[in-house]
């Protein structure tokens, strides 16, 4: 059965505070429409997503989602769902969500796709807490109220009937459609996590859900030591009869903690982005190297908090140089000095490093990253 899901995403926001429209405002590091987007996208059950956009929004849903599927939307919220509609022709199943909620758990997905099984809408739903009265101020029995979420899924030829014949002026949601008809529509449990974002405060709010992660990654690189070169450490021209032998100013340090920082976000190596066969890179300052990993952590709303240098080598001494070293890939990762750990060792003699062939050296990075929240 084809599901299509719809991302409703064409409105202003206006009472978001947000200058943009809100749905490319940013959550936790990432534009609020990119959290749905993906969580709908991993679904196994999804085939096809589809994001509803104002007019002349294009150029922010492809910063926000590079590749997205989008279809222009109307002035109410059901033309949008409309024109969504129209662009999934051919589906038997459709999602429609509603932008200004990111999170989506994929539990709530798999209760909604389950209940079409016996009905031909489901909505999720929560109780409500709160005692609650009318503007007379007499009170509301709670108990016969629950709160409405999306996304909601529907029979898609059935909600493209409903939407046909409903003549009851603006629509909040496309379940109160269906009931038009006089089809039931059923309620499976929603989640906390799909709380909308409409006023400022929610943001901050919405924040907080996401949650943040820590992750650590190592790097390793080797260089070997000859005659005629300069030699680069850590970013610092230091004095020695040899320099190391390689592409680029072969910084093993620094190519160490690029590749650390790149595997923190399982982003490859530093071939993958610099590959030594491609002349811009030669003899190329490896400070762009760091710059660029750093710059891809931040991209994902992502921090550098540490990172931890070893070289191992018998000459030369590293221990003259250790602070210069420390400054500048500070300076390269917007990090203080104490955040920067560089140590030396030797080998014993032993091996390459040992009889003075060449440098090794290994880093560990720690990020932290937005997104402890998973689907």
């Amino acid at each position: 059965m084809t599901t299509v899901a719809l991302i409703v995403a064409a409105g202003s926001g206006s009472r978001s505070g947000s200058a943009a429209p809100k749905q490319y405002a940013s959550v936790g590091g990432r534009p609020m429409v990119a959290w749905s987007h993906a969580a709908l996208s991993a679904h196994p059950a999804v085939d096809r997503v589809i994001v509803v956009i104002g007019e002349g929004q294009q150029a922010q849903l492809a910063a926000a989602v590079p590749g997205a599927e989008w279809v222009t939307g109307g002035a109410e919220r059901r033309d949008s769902v409309r024109a969504g509609l129209d662009a999934a022709a051919g589906a038997m199943r459709v999602l429609v969500h509603d932008a200004a909620r990111p999170f989506v758990p994929l539990a709530v997905i798999d209760r909604l796709l389950a209940a079409l099984d016996h009905a031909p809408g489901a909505i999720p739903v929560l109780p409500v807490a709160d005692t609650l009265v009318a503007a007379d101020g007499a009170t509301v029995a709670r108990e016969t109220l629950a709160r409405v979420q999306t996304p909601q899924a529907f029979d898609a030829a059935t909600l493209a009937r409903a939407h046909a014949a409903w003549e009851g002026g603006a629509a909040t949601d496309d379940a109160q459609m269906v009931r038009a008809l006089g089809l039931s529509v059923a309620q499976v449990e929603g989640d906390m996590m799909l709380d909308k974002i409409t006023y400022p405060a929610d943001f901050a709010a919405a924040a907080a859900r996401v949650g943040v992660e820590t992750r650590s990654a190592s790097g390793f690189d080797v260089h070997r030591l000859e005659d005629g070169e300069e030699l680069w450490l850590g970013g610092v021209l230091i004095p020695h009869h040899q320099g190391l032998s390689g592409h680029s100013d072969a910084d093993v340090a620094l190519h160490a903690i690029t590749d650390a920082v790149l595997g923190t976000i399982a982003a490859g190596d530093i071939g993958t982005h610099f590959p030594p066969s491609d002349p811009r890179w030669r003899g190329a300052e490896s400070g762009q190297f760091l710059s660029h990993a750093r710059s891809m952590v931040e991209a994902r709303g992502g921090r550098i908090t540490f990172v931890d240098l070893t070289l191992m080598c018998e000459a030369p001494k590293i221990g003259p140089h250790r602070a210069a070293m420390q400054v500048r890939i500070a300076e390269l990762l917007g990090l203080s000095t104490d955040r920067v750990s560089v140590k030396a060792t030797t080998t014993e003699r032993l091996g390459f490093t040992g009889r003075g062939e060449g440098i090794a050296a290994q880093a560990v990075a720690t990020v932290t990253l937005p997104g402890g929240f998973v689907a």
